[in-house]
């Protein structure tokens, strides 16, 4: 990877923080309804893996899914209006902070129903397998959801028909607020239990934009091929507690510093500065996404409501089988 691409995944995911960052200010200030479950610190792994794909590949994410979304080109303004229930919203103002979704770039949607998506993942790429078209379908998920019924039932049928579908956990350690090891008989929750049903298992730095970048490409072009599915663990950490109800106090203090200091964004930094790149052009970089994210908070603030005539649009309300024919 040359030092302007890694520069552009920097920027990305320095956007990415700056839109997490906002929305819990947002959060605080009463703006933002319901709850969020923010993905600071998960950056690299979104990042990464949508600089390996196509643009027309299927993207489908889990409830903490923001930086799912954007790096799939959903702007901040779009994801902040929707969080705050403003008609400009990335689904004007329908979904909210767990089902972000932008179809138009084949971001499928953020699932709040753990584990849910990963057969629809299956399903969309067996879609592209019947249309011919080399398209990819990747569902990203959490360590929680290798204990789901869903999970196993996704691979075991990806791995029957060969299809072109590549499944990312995200794991941060805890499933909520219970250790994944506590409460799983193998080390490594998703990729230990790949060789199950015949098919790669893989670890992966989550916080080196790089590492993830380059094991999805090498996954990607497997599955390409007509090699089949793959599994792929990404080590991660998230930075705030599970949702926006959640202190995380049970988690020790030593482990949380050590993850602090293995920050996404610093190591990408480090990259660069150790490439070659000045200081001063990755703090513009910075400072450039900073006001990309000041400018969306003050859009989505003075954005309208939502009409509530649209409350009524785009709504299947038939649960007939006409629509089959």
């Amino acid at each position: 990877m040359d030092t302007g691409e890694l520069l552009a995944l920097y920027e990305q995911m320095a956007l990415i923080r700056r839109t997490e960052k906002a929305a819990h200010d947002l959060f605080l200030q009463g703006l933002v309804k319901g709850t969020t479950h923010l993905a600071a610190g998960h950056e690299a792994i979104a990042v990464g893996a949508s600089a390996a794909l196509r643009d027309d590949d299927y993207v489908f994410a889990t409830y903490r899914g923001h930086h799912h979304a954007m790096a799939r080109g959903a702007t901040p303004e779009e994801c902040l209006a929707e969080l705050m229930q403003r008609a400009t919203g990335l689904c004007r103002a329908k979904g909210g902070s767990m089902h972000l979704t932008k179809a138009a770039t084949h971001m499928l949607g953020s699932y709040a129903i753990v584990g849910a998506h990963l057969p629809m993942a299956v399903g969309a790429a067996w879609s592209a397998r019947l249309r011919g078209t080399g398209q990819l379908a990747v569902a990203f998920f959490g360590d929680g959801a290798t204990n789901i019924g869903a999970f196993h039932e996704a691979l075991n049928l990806a791995a029957v028909w060969r299809l072109p579908v590549l499944f990312v956990c995200e794991n941060n350690l805890y499933m909520e607020y219970t250790p994944i090891a506590d409460v799983t008989a193998v080390p490594r929750p998703a990729a230990d239990r790949a060789a199950a049903y015949g098919i790669p298992g893989e670890v992966v730095d989550g916080n080196d934009v790089v590492s993830v970048r380059e094991a999805v490409a090498r996954l990607a072009g497997r599955a390409r091929a007509g090699d089949g599915p793959a599994v792929l663990e990404a080590e991660t950490y998230r930075h705030f507690g599970h949702s926006r109800t959640d202190p995380a106090t049970y988690r020790p203090a030593e482990e949380v510093e050590r993850w602090l200091k293995h920050d996404p964004l610093d190591i990408a930094r480090g990259r660069l500065v150790e490439a070659g790149v000045p200081e001063e052009t990755v703090t513009a970089a910075d400072e450039r996404a900073q006001a990309v994210v000041q400018e969306a908070v003050e859009a989505a603030r003075n954005a309208p409501p939502p009409d509530p005539r649209e409350a009524f649009t785009d709504v299947w309300a038939d649960g007939g089988a006409a629509w089959r024919t």
